[in-house]
């Protein structure tokens, strides 16, 4: 009974509700109809007007957007922002990113987008830490303490630390290892007395030793298993690197081949986000590797890739696109014709001098068709040992040809010297792209002048390089790093002439007492002004015996379709260089608001 009388009550509350909103509704029906619908008539009268005032605040409203997009060009520019896809194309053949193999342009780009190092240089050649923040100097320059930066870490998560650092010098200093870096770790030791602090000890002084510093390191963790003398063929080197640079490997694909040393490699990696020197704005870079490089000219006008280095000049129809961007970068390095001095024809200094002051090197210069600096001597003409008296003969046919009668080469037939029944002719041997033929064509007309029979051979990039590493050559024409310290001991040095070691880059084996004595003394100074006496000697003997013939500064020729910012370096230690502020780069563009 109770539950009927809840029910009933419910029942009646809820149809006193209905009745309720059913009056509202009803009210509301007759305020609209007697307040809008019964005064539209009254509009009539004024309805001109009425449409005139929102005709007009629909005008003002087009007009305000119209004047936002054509101001839009004064407070907005076209800018570069994070993100975007980096494709790079890279001449040669992907062999080893290891740092302490790569040797290589296309292992060198490799290995310094995934590794990184204590030290890099900027773009005034100046160090500047990279997973170290300083060093100290002490006892006299036999000590070095580098103090690494705080939280560093592998691109596998792991710790980096200073066992990490001296696993990698102690690596490069096992012979086992064959690593080319071994001539310049031989001797120095590096210790570890706690987790950020590494201490080089030296056996004697070495003022270029800082220079040291920018070598890759590699992971104790990882190698340590692996023997050493299996490390350089480990696939650590090629398909599973682990750095702790600015890219971490992704994947490795083959294009034209089956193996990894073939036709086309593809590289893809993607953004380290602990990269000590911060996160990369890409959000990849691909590194291409070319043997072809009329493959890797196509690719890039096709827009396939972002940018490519290149030994070779373009076709026109490729540098002359509107969207193109050349960087011509000069180098801190010198392209010279080593003649080899220990044999055959060019071993008579007195037919070196002849072809050297028979050779017109400003002609040579202004045909490069981009600007660059004049290379007379062993040093640099920026640097502070670079002495204007020891620099070589100025174009002189006359001394040239006074110079080859001097020394029995005295009878001409057909135009060709002789002496005895011995022609004055040898081989000049060369890498096959367009600057070296347009040089090896000069020199051979420059000196076909003086009654020299030239002969020019021109190879690819990698027998180029077999054959210079083995000294097999007349003469070669090729290009040496300088850098911004002025050692030049691994070029000139008899210690560094042993034409059977192929990583003795004394090209043309001068041997000489004096300029021995010399290159030591020069090296194992602090004091610049001390440095630049010490040379003096070697400058002399270089001088006078002329194993070598300067020709100019090389360039690094770098094309990107459309602006990169962050790619602004006018001069490099090395091609390899222009990486270093890799992490900064952007490509993207878009319209944003100045501030």
């Amino acid at each position: 009974m109770q539950f009927k009388r809840i029910k009933l009550r419910y029942r009646r509350g809820l149809k006193k509700n209905q009745k309720r909103l059913d009056a509202q509704l009803s009210s509301g029906e007759d305020f609209i109809e007697k307040n809008l619908y019964g005064r539209l008539h009254k509009l009539k009268p004024v309805r001109r007007f009425v449409l005139a005032w929102v005709g007009l605040v629909v005008l003002l409203i087009l007009l305000v957007g119209a004047q936002d997009i054509s101001l839009s060009g004064y407070y907005q520019t076209l800018s570069t922002i994070p993100g975007g896809i980096y494709s790079e194309g890279v001449p040669g053949y992907f062999t080893n990113s290891n740092p302490i193999y790569a040797q290589s342009d296309a292992n060198l780009t490799i290995s310094r987008l995934i590794f990184g190092s204590l030290f890099t240089t900027n773009n005034q050649g100046q160090l500047v830490g990279e997973l170290a923040s300083n060093y100290v100097v002490s006892d006299q320059g036999r000590i070095y303490t580098v103090n690494l930066k705080p939280n560093l870490y592998w691109q596998d998560g792991q710790p980096l630390t200073s066992q990490d650092v001296v696993f990698t010098v102690d690596t490069i200093e096992n012979t086992a290892a064959d690593s080319p870096l071994y001539a310049n770790w031989s001797g120095i030791s590096a210790s570890a007395p706690n987790s950020t602090t590494v201490v080089f000890s030296l056996p004697n002084v070495l003022a270029s030793f800082p220079q040291n510093l920018t070598v890759g390191i590699i992971p104790k963790h990882i190698l340590a298993s692996i023997p050493p003398d299996s490390l350089r063929s480990a696939n650590f080197n090629t398909i599973s690197p682990v750095g702790a640079g600015p890219f971490a490997m992704q994947a490795v694909q083959v294009k034209n081949g089956d193996n990894i040393n073939e036709e086309q490699v593809e590289l893809e990696l993607k953004p380290n986000p602990g990269y000590v020197l911060g996160e990369p704005k890409l959000d990849k870079f691909i590194v291409n590797v070319y043997a072809d490089q009329n493959q890797m000219f196509a690719d890039f006008k096709s827009k396939y890739l972002t940018g490519m280095e290149t030994t070779d000049l373009p076709p026109k129809n490729i540098t002359n696109a509107g969207s193109i961007v050349e960087h011509s970068i000069i180098l801190r390095a010198e392209t010279m014709v080593f003649f080899k001095t220990s044999s055959g024809i060019l071993s008579s200094q007195g037919v070196r001098n002849a072809l050297v002051a028979g050779t017109n090197v400003p002609a040579i210069v202004d045909s490069l068709g981009y600007p660059t600096v004049e290379v007379n001597e062993p040093f640099l003409k920026s640097q502070y040992t670079y002495n204007p008296n020891y620099a070589q003969s100025s174009y002189n046919p006359a001394t040239a040809v006074n110079l080859l009668n001097a020394n029995g080469w005295t009878t001409i037939k057909n135009g060709i010297r002789y002496s005895g029944n011995q022609p004055l002719s040898f081989t000049l041997t060369a890498a096959n792209t367009y600057e070296n033929r347009l040089v090896t064509n000069q020199l051979k007309q420059q000196w076909g002048r003086l009654g020299v029979l030239l002969n020019v051979q021109l190879l690819s990039s990698s027998d180029f390089a077999t054959t210079l590493s083995f000294h097999q050559y007349d003469a070669a024409l090729t290009s040496i790093t300088i850098g911004t310290d002025p050692d030049v001991y691994v070029y000139w040095s008899s210690t560094q002439a042993n034409a059977t070691g192929s990583d003795n880059y004394n090209f043309s084996e001068f041997q000489d007492p004096v300029a021995d004595q010399s290159l030591q003394a020069g090296r194992v100074s602090l004091s610049p002004a001390l440095r630049a006496v010490n040379y003096g000697p070697f400058l002399q003997e270089w001088q006078a015996k002329s194993p070598a013939l300067g020709l100019y500064q090389p360039r690094l020729l770098y094309l990107t379709n459309g602006p990169v910012n962050g790619l602004d370096a006018n001069v490099l230690n090395s091609p390899v260089d222009r990486l270093n502020n890799v992490q900064n780069w952007e490509i993207r563009q878009a319209k944003v608001t100045d501030n």
